[in-house]
C-alpha cells in the first residue's frame, strides 16, 4: 500500500462509521528555567531539541547539518533535521513515512526503529538503523535528506546487534559498526561487544571478516554495561572510537577509545567517560541527567561539537518528556576529546558555535512557546505522528478542519487507533482543541489525549454512555487496568448545554505531574470567544513518565476518535 502519511486525500469514510471533525489544536508550554536561563547575544539554550528526540546523530555536508533521532513505534518514523548553526533547527522530513517500507505490527510502543545514524558520501544520504523485532538491521538512502528516502535495505549480517553506523576511511574503505552480543555466552546481564566489519557501499551488504573492537566496556573487570551507539572517526593519525556506556538511565555516559588501526586494538581514554551526569547532587535545582549517546562533529572551521542525549526530571527520575538533544562543544586535552569536566553540571545556557546565526526555525524547539495548527494546509507538519502503522485511511484534511474516522481501534489496544499526536515538549504544557463529533452507539467517542504508551493514558472527551452523550475523563493506568481505560471523571453533557454535533473545546494542563482536565461551551463559530473554562477534574499522577511506564519514548498529546464495535 503507497500511502504518503503527510499528503493524504482520504475518500470519505463510510455512514456507519461517525467522523470527529477538529477545528485546531494548540500546544504552549513554558518552564521556570526558560525565563531563568535566557540566553544573551551569541548565546544559545539547550535542550536544542525538546521533548522526545532521542538518540541523536548528526553529520555535516558542507555548511549543512543534518540531525535524525529515534522514534520507536510511532508513525512517521526516524525525523530529519536541517541546520546552518547547530542552534536552529528545521524538521525537513521523516526517512520512514510509508507504511510499507517497516511494519511495527503489534509492537510495544518503545520498539520499532532503535537510534539511526546518518552520514553522507558522494552525493547520497545513508540512515542505518535497527528495527527490533520488525526486520533487524537496515539500511535507507536517499539523494536529497528531505526525501524520498529508499525502502530497506536489510543486514542480516547484523542479527542480534542494535545501533549500526558507518565509517568511510581516507583510504576508499567502508566500515560498519554495531553493537552486538559478545564472543560466546555473555558473563552478565548488560555484556555487550562492539563489532567492525568491512561494508560495501556499492552492493550494500558488509563482507569480510567480523571482528569484536571492545568486550563490555572499558573496564570489564567492572562489568560494565551496555556498550552501544559506536561511532568512529580520524584525528591526528589516530581512530577514534565513541560509544555511550551504562545504560539510558542515570549511569547513562559516554566513552572514548584510540587506535592506530581502524580493527584495533584501541585502548581507553583512562580519563573517561568523557560526558555523563552521574554521580551528581540528586537535590541540585534544575537538574539534567541521564546524558549520552553522543555524536562529535567539526564545523567548516575545525571546531568540535558534540550533539546527546539527556533529560529534564520534574522530581527524582521522573519526566514524561522523554529523552531530549542537546549540544555542547568539545575541547582536545592530550589527544583525547572532553565534553564535561568530572562533576561538571551540564549548562542550560552555552556560547554558540562561531557560525553564522541562522533565523528562528519556523517551528521553535527551545525555550517557552506555543505551536497552534489550523488544519488548513494540503498535508500535517511532519512532526505530528500515529502509533504504529495506518492500514486504512482514517484522517482527512478539508475545510480548515482535520476529520477522524472513529473505529473500534482503542489507545491501549497495541494496534493503529485514529490518534494523531504531538510531543509534549515542557515540563509545564498545555494543549487544547475544539472537537465536533456526534455518537451513534454506547462507546462512541472523540476528543483530546495524553500518552505515553498503550498502557499509560488519559482521554478527555465526549462519549455516548447509557445512550446519553457525557463529558468524561478515561485513564488507563499500566496493564491490570483495561485495554478500554476506566472512566474516573464524568458529566452528563445537556446539564452543561452540549449538544451532539457542536463544537466543545478541551484542555489538557500539566505541571510537573499535576494535571487539570478543563472543557469549555464555544458559542458559535470558531472565531467566537469560548465561555470560561471549567474543571472536569485534577489529578496528580507519575504516570505518564519513563520511570513508571517504563520505555524509553515520551508523552504525546493530540486528538483521538474511537467507536464501539459496530
Amino acid at each position: 500500500m503507497a500511502l504518503a502519511f503527510l499528503a493524504l486525500t482520504f475518500a470519505t469514510p463510510a455512514a456507519a462509521q461517525p467522523v470527529a471533525n477538529f477545528d485546531w489544536f494548540e500546544y504552549r508550554g513554558e518552564d521556570s528555567v526558560d525565563r531563568a536561563s535566557q540566553p544573551a547575544a551569541g548565546e544559545y539554550r539547550n535542550p536544542i531539541l525538546q521533548g522526545f528526540y532521542p538518540d541523536p546523530s548528526v553529520t555535516r555536508v558542507g555548511k549543512d547539518f543534518y540531525l535524525v533521532t529515534s522514534t520507536f513505534s510511532y508513525f512517521p518514523g526516524i525525523p530529519v533535521f536541517h541546520s546552518r548553526d547547530l542552534v536552529s533547527w528545521t524538521q525537513i522530513g521523516n526517512a520512514i513515512d510509508r507504511p510499507e517500507q517497516l511494519d511495527f505490527k503489534q509492537l510495544g510502543l518503545s520498539r520499532g526503529v532503535f537510534a539511526p545514524t546518518i552520514q553522507a558520501k558522494a552525493g547520497i544520504f545513508y540512515i542505518l538503523n535497527t528495527c527490533v523485532d520488525c526486520g533487524g538491521n537496515f539500511l535507507v538512502t536517499a539523494k536529497n535528506p528531505a526525501g524520498p528516502w529508499s525502502d530497506p535495505i536489510w543486514l542480516p549480517e547484523l542479527e542480534g546487534g542494535i545501533d549500526p553506523s558507518l565509517f568511510f576511511d581516507t583510504d576508499g574503505k567502508t566500515w560498519i559498526l554495531n553493537n552486538g552480543p559478545p564472543e560466546g555466552k555473555p558473563e552478565y546481564e548488560g555484556h555487550r561487544a562492539i563489532w567492525i566489519q568491512q561494508f560495501d557501499l556499492a552492493a550494500r551488504k558488509p563482507i569480510g571478516p567480523r571482528k569484536v573492537l571492545v568486550n563490555g566496556g572499558v573496564d570489564f573487570s567492572k562489568k560494565p554495561i551496555w556498550i552501544e551507539g559506536p561511532h568512529i572517526f580520524k584525528k591526528d593519525g589516530y581512530y577514534y572510537l565513541s560509544c555511550a556506556e551504562g545504560g539510558t538511565a542515570e549511569g547513562h555516559s559516554q566513552v572514548i577509545l584510540r587506535s592506530k588501526s581502524v580493527t584495533g586494538p584501541f585502548e581507553a581514554n583512562p580519563a573517561n567517560p568523557i560526558l555523563t551526569q552521574r554521580g551528581l547532587p540528586g537535590d541540585r535545582t534544575d537538574p539534567i541527567t541521564s546524558a549520552g549517546h553522543a555524536q562529535l562533529v567539526t564545523t567548516p572551521d575545525g571546531k568540535w561539537w558534540a550533539t546527546f542525549l539527556a533529560v529534564r526530571p520534574y522530581a527524582g527520575d521522573f519526566y514524561s518528556t522523554g529523552r531530549e538533544t542537546f549540544l555542547l562543544p568539545v575541547r582536545w586535552e592530550n589527544g583525547w576529546p572532553r565534553i564535561t569536566d568530572p562533576g561538571q553540571v551540564i549548562p542550560w545556557v552555552a556560547t554558540r558555535p562561531a557560525l553564522p546565526p541562522q533565523p528562528a526555525p519556523p517551528v521553535p524547539t527551545s525555550g517557552g512557546f506555543t505551536v497552534r495548527d489550523e488544519f488548513d494546509g494540503a498535508k500535517l507538519p511532519p512532526y505530528w505522528m500515529m502509533l504504529r502503522n495506518p492500514r486504512s485511511n482514517w484522517f482527512a484534511l478539508s475545510d480548515g478542519r482535520l476529520s477522524l474516522t472513529a473505529r473500534p481501534v482503542g489507545l491501549g489496544d497495541n494496534a493503529n487507533p485514529s490518534f494523531l499526536g504531538r510531543r509534549q515538549q515542557h515540563r509545564n504544557a498545555a494543549a487544547e482543541t475544539v472537537v465536533r463529533f456526534t455518537p451513534e452507539k454506547d462507546g462512541d467517542r472523540a476528543g483530546i489525549a495524553v500518552l505515553q504508551n498503550d498502557d499509560y493514558w488519559f482521554f478527555l472527551g465526549l462519549k455516548q454512555v447509557g445512550g446519553k452523550l457525557a463529558l468524561v475523563l478515561d485513564r488507563r493506568d499500566g496493564t491490570d487496568s483495561a485495554a478500554a481505560g476506566e472512566t474516573v471523571a464524568a458529566v452528563e453533557a445537556s446539564a452543561y448545554g452540549i449538544g451532539p454535533g457542536r463544537p466543545l473545546a478541551l484542555r489538557i494542563e500539566v505541571r510537573g505531574n499535576r494535571y487539570v482536565f478543563s472543557y469549555a461551551r464555544v458559542l458559535g463559530s470558531p472565531d467566537v470567544p469560548m465561555l470560561a473554562w471549567r474543571p472536569l477534574t485534577r489529578l496528580t499522577t507519575d504516570s505518564l513518565t519513563t520511570k513508571v511506564a517504563g520505555g524509553f519514548v515520551g508523552s504525546t498529546f493530540g486528538v483521538f476518535a474511537g467507536s464501539a464495535e459496530r
